[in-house]
């Protein structure tokens, strides 16, 4: 956390002094306004490719394996588990329903049978169990 906060903030000091270089050249009259744009355009670029190489790194790292065996013996139908995955992304059962076509009630009944299937009394709690039972990636 504390390099990714100490390399932001080198990113925004070189953009302010970047700013600031290309205001003074521009104002001596050494600098054109187009150069100035394209150099932070490139700066902003290369900051965006850093910043999506270093996300994707990251979400390849932390994938695990879903233990499959534990997701049938707690009998969680294939329905089922599509609307745990949906409620781990944090959508409501509105959101749910409308990604799954299926009736806001419907899900509402899954939402019941998973809680009761993980031993939860909400739903933070059964996705929290479902990723110690390793039924869903942290």
């Amino acid at each position: 956390m504390k390099k990714t906060v100490f390399v932001f903030s080198a990113l925004i000091v070189a953009l302010l002094v970047l700013f600031q270089l290309s205001k003074y050249s521009y104002v001596s009259g050494d600098f054109s306004i187009e150069v100035a744009i394209a150099t932070v355009a490139v700066v902003f670029f290369i900051i965006g490719v850093y910043v999506n190489r270093k996300s994707l790194s990251k979400k390849s790292t932390s994938t695990q394996s879903i233990d499959l065996k534990k997701i049938d013996y707690l009998g969680i139908s294939k329905r089922e588990y599509e609307v745990l995955v949906h409620m781990s992304e944090g959508l409501s059962n509105k959101e749910i329903a409308d990604k799954l076509f299926i009736s806001e009630s419907t899900i509402k009944t899954h939402v019941s049978s998973l809680l009761l299937k993980l031993n939860a009394k909400r739903r933070t709690q059964a996705i929290q169990n479902a990723k110690n039972l390793r039924i869903l990636n942290s």
